[in-house]
């Protein structure tokens, strides 16, 4: 394990495996190098890669000096920049879930991402699953001012992601139940980095016409209409980006299917879609 310091002190935790150019995983909300679904993909890529696998700040063994705030987004952006210049000043990225949308948010603000791979932002663009309410955010901060870790992860589990209330209730039984609650103090983070893109409405292709990097946007072919409708949009809306559909795979993407996809775009020497599957591009957007 190695650290790097962000911009406001915050010690970053994270780990290198493998040998090549620099890439770096970002996790969902929850997931740290030890949890969650990033860390299957490692030794799946290490032969190609230099992977890095990091905390997001409050996680593991990374600190969070300054505390959630409302220049989140900013912060956890300057960590990424921070790791990226500790690896050898430019990487491949690639994040899952609010890890992608940071990862995007990442890029759009400069850090020196190469390549970008995004799997299933969770924005929501049209009408086929209700819209983030207003006070989401708000509500979500009052239950973990009140110590209320359990109550915040159910809250999110059911209003963010839109899990049915009778799933999450299931899974206050399951063993990960109690990882979750332990950093749920993380999930503004990952509410303030995709709530303004959950509304229901087209995405602002003007914000990224301007993305300076290649983007594969992944989703799963069991996943939700309303996430896979958002990553045919996002993919539309970058100035050079391909569309991958995974056959069969849900939001908990196995990473023995994933990893091949990911191989393929990180050593392909242009920004092509990959044969044989879904693949959509845009050409450049205009500034509105």
């Amino acid at each position: 394990m190695q650290h790097v310091t962000s911009d406001d002190g915050t010690t970053i935790a994270y780990t290198t495996v493998g040998e090549g150019p620099p890439l770096i995983l970002v996790d969902g909300a929850f997931g740290s190098r030890a949890f969650g679904p990033n860390e299957n993909l490692v030794t799946l890529l290490a032969h190609r890669f230099t992977v890095v696998t990091y905390d997001r700040r409050g996680r593991g063994e990374s600190t969070d000096e300054t505390g959630h705030s409302h220049t989140g987004v900013l912060r956890e952006v300057e960590d990424l920049a921070a790791l990226v210049e500790a690896v050898g000043g430019s990487a491949y990225m690639y994040g899952i879930s609010s890890g992608a949308a940071l990862a995007l948010e990442a890029a759009t603000r400069g850090v020196p991402i190469s390549k970008l791979a995004l799997f299933e932002a969770p924005f929501i663009v049209d009408d086929t699953r209700p819209p983030i309410l207003d006070d989401y955010a708000a509500r979500m901060t009052e239950l973990l001012a009140a110590g209320r870790r359990g109550k915040a992860v159910a809250t999110f589990m059911s209003q963010g992601i839109g899990l049915n209330p009778a799933i999450v209730t299931m899974m206050r039984l399951m063993p990960a139940w109690s990882a979750m609650k332990k950093v749920a103090h993380t999930l503004p983070y990952d509410i303030d980095v995709t709530v303004d893109l959950q509304g229901g409405q087209s995405l602002p292709a003007a914000r990224w016409s301007a993305l300076p990097c290649p983007v594969l946007v992944v989703d799963g072919g069991k996943s939700p209409t309303w996430m896979r409708k958002a990553m045919a949009e996002l993919a539309s809306s970058l100035p050079d980006a391909a569309h991958v559909t995974l056959p069969g795979q849900t939001h908990l993407v196995k990473a023995a299917v994933l990893a091949p996809e990911l191989l393929r775009f990180f050593t392909a020497p242009t920004a092509v879609p990959p044969t044989g599957r879904s693949a959509s591009s845009a050409p450049p957007m205009e500034q509105q």
